[in-house]
């Protein structure tokens, strides 16, 4: 129950069929922010449908007493061992001010403390959440809420304005797409496998992983596995770029969900072919640019890669974290790990 609501105004648990209320809601945030529509309630309601997540359970809503949303807050809690817990939230432009933030916020807090009992015994759990740069409200808002800045993402883009280069595969490596009948394993065994050196992963069971990404390529409207590239040698995939080529802010726009590249087979030119074979195929379908997400600080040298693929930073997003127990980090904190 969510405390301290302006008079008239409600809370609850979202339903599916809230999915294109709330899909403007964001959107009007989105456009404060940067001038585009940044979702699609197609999309939104598969995310909502991810296996683990449960509406009643990880998700409140706040609304205005005309009945139209005037705030949401998520927390995804959806794997063991329940150590690192994500949040999000959004709050209707013309409702800030209100309150209404501060509310989600306690609830996000309060969903988290929840998960505490199920991480293993001594370990340290924590709540994180990213924030537009440019949304300096909503950071002062986590800051008094006891979050710390903790590490910087950024959104990167290239403009296909360019020949891309023809890829440059070391001896043995050769790319093909992504089979759906046969590589689903193998293609996750390989993601997990390169993030492991991710700052701040940490590792789920691979029958959740395997779950949630089946449920990506089956439920995913837009999903493409003939844009999922797979680098492989002697029949093994060494690095993986799984791509879109329909981003709802921009029909202009392809992006790259997931690059990653086994540590052993790092250093030997691998993602930056995955990314000119990527590029040059989005370009092939008409896309002009493409974007992707990085950590700014990246432990593997991310941004230098795709900076020296012609790509630059084109927005800047805030990690907040908040501690709910101290404890023994579970999370990849250096290579040496």
């Amino acid at each position: 129950m969510l405390s301290r609501l302006p008079n008239g105004y409600t809370a609850r648990s979202i339903r599916l069929s809230d999915v294109e209320a709330l899909a403007r809601m964001f959107n009007e945030n989105s456009r404060r922010l940067y001038g585009v529509d940044q979702h699609a309630a197609a999309n939104l309601e598969t995310e909502w449908r991810t296996p683990g997540f449960d509406l009643e359970r990880d998700t409140r809503a706040i609304f205005a007493p005309s009945g139209e949303p005037a705030g949401y807050a998520e927390v995804w809690d959806i794997d063991p061992p329940h150590v690192r817990l994500w949040s999000w939230g959004c709050v209707r432009p013309k409702e800030r001010g209100r309150g209404i933030g501060s509310a989600l916020v306690a609830w996000q807090d309060e969903r988290g403390r929840a998960a505490v009992a199920n991480a293993p015994v001594g370990t340290r759990v924590s709540l994180r959440q990213t924030v537009s740069s440019l949304d300096e409200p909503a950071g002062r808002l986590l800051e008094s809420n006891g979050y710390d800045a903790i590490r910087r993402n950024y959104q990167m883009r290239i403009e296909l304005d360019a020949p891309t280069p023809s890829p440059a595969w070391p001896g043995g490596v050769t790319v093909r797409t992504f089979d759906p009948a046969r590589d689903v394993e193998p293609m996750v065994d390989a993601v997990r496998a390169s993030f492991r050196d991710h700052w701040g992963y940490v590792e789920s069971p691979l029958e959740s992983d395997l779950a949630v990404w089946r449920h990506i390529i089956t439920e995913e409207k837009d999903f493409d596995a003939s844009l999922w590239f797979l680098a492989v040698r002697d029949g093994d995939i060494v690095a993986i770029a799984l791509c879109s080529a329909k981003e709802p802010e921009d029909p202009d726009l392809g992006y790259v969900n997931t690059l990653g590249v086994i540590r052993e087979w790092r250093r030997q030119g691998i993602g930056l072919a995955l990314l000119h074979h990527a590029f040059a195929e989005l370009g092939r379908r008409g896309k002009k640019r493409v974007g992707l997400g990085v950590d700014g600080s990246s432990l593997t040298g991310a941004v230098r890669l795709y900076e020296r693929a012609g790509m630059h930073v084109e927005r800047r997003r805030v990690l907040y974290e908040k501690e709910l127990r101290p404890g023994r980090d579970l999370t990849t904190q250096s290579l040496e790990e």
